[in-house]
């Protein structure tokens, strides 16, 4: 593929500069995207028909930690399909069975019907082959009739307009899905048709979206939660929310009642104008060759799905600057060619090799991009974690050892960690924008913040990007501390969800069951 940004220097440092600068977010870009933030959340909250819809998900209380029971889990989210069995023993605890299919490129863009079925096939497997319980024969109710013996909880990591815990209709697709005759139509009876149709004894009972059950798994093993969050193959957070400021529930039952919802954010969607993220020409590449373009914008900043792709394009640009390659030579490989040729394993990879064991401040000391870096006037201990990196672009980008110098590998890790610290920093702005929504902070600058709230505030997470990605958790906090004060940020729990998809609708099937639904 042909590079997508290419830069025609008289030096080698103004480039450096210059993408340094596309990619730096300073304190007030901050203040004003997690501004612009909270008003999409209002807007959101307000009325339907928003990018970031705001969508309630009818779940209006989150566990302690003292629920017990067997449920299915089925969870829709990315590359792979995941059936769970699980077993919640009351004690913050739990078992799972699991067992993963995968979600051919056929299925995503083929017909809606035929993932369904899929998905129940899948189903049915997991029940003949994984199952601690025999499900196969039905139960009778007192009257005789015969019931479905099987209640799961769906996790559908997709935009759905929700209009009870176990209802909701498609909205859009995102992460390479886009099946047809799919759009507009409610997803639990999508599911529950494939289930009929081939006789299972099968009932969805409940649908949340992965941030939801995030929340809801975080609660029941930490014993309080009020925001769940995934940052990995994408990005989107759910927390809970006051019913009375759920302005387009007026005149529902569910505002009515009052009280506290989980709302699933859809955040991924936030400022598809643009108007304040941080636009390169890099991330433009991005959107305009997506599937999606012009929709999930913040998503396509901060997840990894995007990120390795977007660290491609600006090597590729080094690679053909003129009038002279300012990368590898000028050299370049099928991974570097191909769309998406890189992923954020490749990222992730090349910063541990650069942190490696020595954390001394000496071990990050590098000379200016644009000079030589000849080994004799590097220290040791940072030529060889560069000799490392080097190791990383070989088995990754397929080059040779020896067309990779000292200096490419610097700029390699640089490039990088530029993507990924902007990705962190924009990842903290949504996390604040919950702190204050929930007026459990206030925005650096606009008053002191609320006293008498001393609690750990919990967040679950779950994705790779904040699991494994090295320093990702820290530059997250570093954003956060600046937005609401290190006091409300040293107070924010911030756990991982374990298994938030399978354990999270696990608790949202038993919430239905208690409802009566």
């Amino acid at each position: 593929m042909a590079s997508l940004s290419v830069f025609q220097h008289e030096g080698p440092q103004a480039v450096f500069d210059l993408i340094q600068r596309q990619f730096t977010l300073d304190q007030d870009n901050l203040v004003e995207i997690t501004k612009a933030f909270l008003r999409e959340f209002k807007l959101g909250l307000e009325n339907y028909g928003h990018a970031m819809a705001m969508i309630p998900s009818f779940v209006t209380a989150v566990p302690d930690g003292t629920e017990t029971g067997t449920f299915l889990a089925l969870d829709l989210g990315g590359t792979n399909l995941r059936v769970c069995e699980v077993v919640l023993h009351g004690n913050k605890t739990f078992s799972l069975v699991q067992q993963k299919y995968r979600v051919s490129e056929a299925l995503k863009t083929g017909e809606a019907t035929s993932l369904f079925d899929y998905l129940a096939d899948s189903v049915d497997a997991f029940l003949t082959t994984h199952a601690t319980i025999d499900y196969v024969t039905p139960s009778e109710d007192e009257s005789g009739k015969e019931q479905p013996t099987v209640h799961l909880g769906l996790t559908f990591s997709f935009p759905v307009e929700q209009t009870a815990l176990g209802s909701g209709k498609i909205l859009t697709w995102t992460k390479g899905f886009a099946a047809k005759n799919a759009i507009g139509k409610d997803v639990v009876e999508l599911l529950q048709d494939a289930f009929d149709r081939k006789h299972m004894p099968v009932k969805c009972v409940a649908l949340v979206n992965d941030t939801v059950g995030a929340l809801l798994s975080r609660a029941y093993q930490a014993g309080h939660c009020i925001s769940g969050a995934i940052f990995g193959t994408g990005t989107n957070g759910a927390y809970l929310e006051q019913v009375s400021k759920i302005k387009k529930l007026e005149g529902t039952t569910a505002s009515a009642r009052g009280g506290e919802m989980v709302i699933n954010t859809e955040w991924g969607g936030f400022n598809n104008s643009r108007t304040h993220l941080p636009t390169t020409p890099f991330d433009n590449a991005i959107d305009r060759l997506s599937i999606n373009p012009r929709f999930q914008a913040f998503e396509k900043f901060i997840s990894g799905m995007y990120l390795g792709e977007i660290t491609r394009n600006v090597l590729v640009s080094l690679i053909d600057a003129t009038p002279k390659s300012l990368l590898f030579e000028g050299k370049s490989t099928p991974a570097l060619n191909q769309h998406y040729g890189l992923d954020t394993s490749f990222m992730s990879a090349i910063e541990e090799a650069w942190i490696g064991t020595d954390e001394s401040q000496e071990a990050f000391v590098l000379p200016p991009l644009g000079s030589d870096f000849k080994r004799e006037n590097l220290s040791p201990i940072v030529a060889q974690k560069l000799d490392n990196i080097r190791q990383v672009i070989v088995k990754f980008l397929g080059l040779k050892g020896e067309e990779v110098s000292l200096k490419d590998a610097a700029l390699t890790r640089w490039a990088s960690s530029l993507v990924a610290r902007r990705a962190a920093l924009l990842s903290g702005t949504a996390v604040a924008t919950v702190l204050i929504q929930t007026e459990r902070a206030t925005l650096r600058g606009e008053g002191q913040p609320p006293r008498g709230l001393n609690e750990r505030i919990g967040f679950g997470v779950d994705g790779s990007l904040v699991e494994h990605y090295p320093n990702f958790g820290r530059i997250l906090r570093e954003s956060l501390r600046y937005l609401v004060g290190e006091e409300v940020e040293k107070r924010v729990d911030i756990g991982l969800a374990k298994d938030g998809s399978g354990v999270g609708a696990a608790l949202a099937a038993l919430m239905a069951l208690k409802q009566g639904l």
